[in-house]
């Protein structure tokens, strides 16, 4: 076994199955898809350790979330074969890759273009024909493949992504990790009748993304 090989296997035993993700589907996944592969040559060494991983070259801050919240918020999303899904702020996409091997379309966006072409040859490199990679803010999703039975937020919100949730199809969800107030919880949001109902997961903390920013006040 190589050394990824074994790093990866330790990272599904000792950080994702402890935390309680028992969906064979996503362990499967996560055994299989090389997180390496969507890190820069010079952190890769990094690639599964327990941390969010910057693998922004310039520009805004971007990471891959933690191995173990990943998981989780696979888990939470219940993903089936026949999803169409939306991944907001894939960074280089390693939670899009992973969401491909579970539904049927994964749609994954960032806004940095330069990470969503490094997504996009990273998924096409490992074969998985059933993901499309495009630069877009945060903020805006992707209405042209919408509605979307899952939409996975690939970090932290501190404002309430509007754009976003309308995308969400009836009956669908989203998951990711609220920041707009103290603790920070990872949140399921469905779409039942077209109201948006709000349950909170677990503690969690990640990245804000880019554009989700609560305001900044002026305080005299």
């Amino acid at each position: 076994m190589s050394g990824f090989s074994t790093a990866r296997q330790k990272m599904v035993d000792g950080q994702v199955r402890t935390n309680d993700v028992t969906d064979r589907r996503i362990l499967d996944a996560m055994l299989t898809v090389p997180r390496e592969a969507f890190v820069p040559a010079a952190k890769q060494a990094l690639a599964y350790l327990d941390l969010d991983l910057d693998v922004s070259e310039g520009g805004a801050k971007r990471f891959l979330i933690k191995p173990q919240l990943t998981g989780k918020l696979l888990q939470a999303a219940e993903i089936g074969e026949g999803d169409n899904v939306l991944v907001v702020g894939c960074a280089t996409g390693y939670l899009a890759a992973l969401a491909a091997k579970l539904a049927k379309q994964v749609t994954a966006t960032d806004c940095d273009p330069t990470l969503a072409a490094k997504a996009k040859d990273a998924c096409a490199g490992l074969g998985l024909a059933n993901v499309t990679c495009k630069a877009a803010a945060c903020t805006e999703g992707d209405a042209s493949a919408a509605p979307y039975d899952v939409i996975i937020l690939n970090g932290a919100t501190e404002v309430t992504p509007e754009a976003v949730l309308g995308q969400l199809k009836e009956g669908g969800r989203l998951v990711g990790v609220s920041a707009e107030s103290k603790p920070p919880r990872a949140m399921i949001v469905t779409r039942t009748h077209g109201e948006f109902g709000h349950r909170a997961l677990f503690d969690a903390a990640a990245p804000v993304l880019p554009g989700l920013e609560r305001a900044a006040t002026f305080v005299f």
